[in-house]
């Protein structure tokens, strides 16, 4: 079993898709101006209505990932990616609505 045979389970992608996110956030957290506690700052972009724009910046990234599993024919792990950006943009669409 050849390593992209390995890896092309749909879990593969959910996790995936899931957890680059919330590296990505925490990414940009690292890099934005001001206090360091994380949460001021979720206060911070709470206050300024700009939480979904966050959101949707964290989720951008799951595009790539999806595309590099399409590359390596790991179409499961494609749809796992896939299937849970799905579930981020009813959520970013909800907190539009909601908030």
């Amino acid at each position: 079993m050849t390593t992209p045979e390995k890896y092309n389970k749909m879990i593969t992608g959910i996790i995936s898709g899931l957890l680059l996110p919330f590296l990505t956030c925490l990414i940009i957290f690292l890099f934005s101006h001001g206090n360091r506690d994380l949460h001021l700052w979720l206060k911070k972009i709470h206050d300024a209505g700009i939480i979904t724009h966050i959101i949707t910046l964290s989720v951008f990234p799951n595009i790539i990932i999806f595309f590099i599993f399409n590359h390596f024919d790991m179409l499961r792990a494609a749809r796992g990616v896939l299937g849970v950006t799905i579930v981020w943009a009813v959520f970013v669409l909800g907190g539009k609505i909601l908030l």
